[in-house]
């Protein structure tokens, strides 16, 4: 098993210097599932608060720029690009992110960050209607980096 980045050989926390590394176009995919009643898949767009799949995808995107301030060792990226799409499916709504950067560190938090604010901001807006809502399958998909 490799060693765990985040925490120097005396067990203490720490954030991973990368300053040596090269910057590198790099980009990760991630998904999730908001698992819901057939009834609340088809009025997701007509909720007493609203929109609830504008919502989430704004509130992803919102979500993924502000990673660093969520989780504690995470370093703060110059994000290029940040997607987030929900489609509605007969049992819920699938959700997919993707975010990209040019760094020296990876975005694959950043992905997950949006997939997950997404789900919580479906779930949130939902949550008067249906009282059986699951949030699933959060994973990482993709990760990628290709020198510049």
């Amino acid at each position: 098993m490799q060693e765990l980045s985040h925490v120097d050989e005396s067990g203490t926390v720490r954030m991973v210097d990368v300053g040596g590394k090269p910057n590198a176009r790099r980009r990760a995919a991630a998904r999730g599932m908001v698992r819901t009643a057939p009834e609340t898949a088809r009025r997701l767009r007509e909720l007493p608060k609203g929109d609830a799949l504008v919502t989430a995808q704004l509130a992803g995107i919102m979500a993924a720029k502000r990673t660093s301030e969520l989780i504690p060792l995470c370093h703060p990226l110059p994000l290029t690009q940040v997607e987030v799409g929900l489609v509605v499916v007969d049992d819920g709504v699938e959700i997919a992110a993707s975010a990209e950067t040019t760094a020296q560190t990876g975005v694959e938090m950043e992905a997950l960050v949006a997939v997950t604010v997404a789900a919580l901001t479906v779930y949130d807006m939902a949550k008067g209607i249906d009282k059986g809502m699951e949030i699933t399958d959060i994973e990482l998909v993709e990760k990628t980096k290709a020198p510049l």
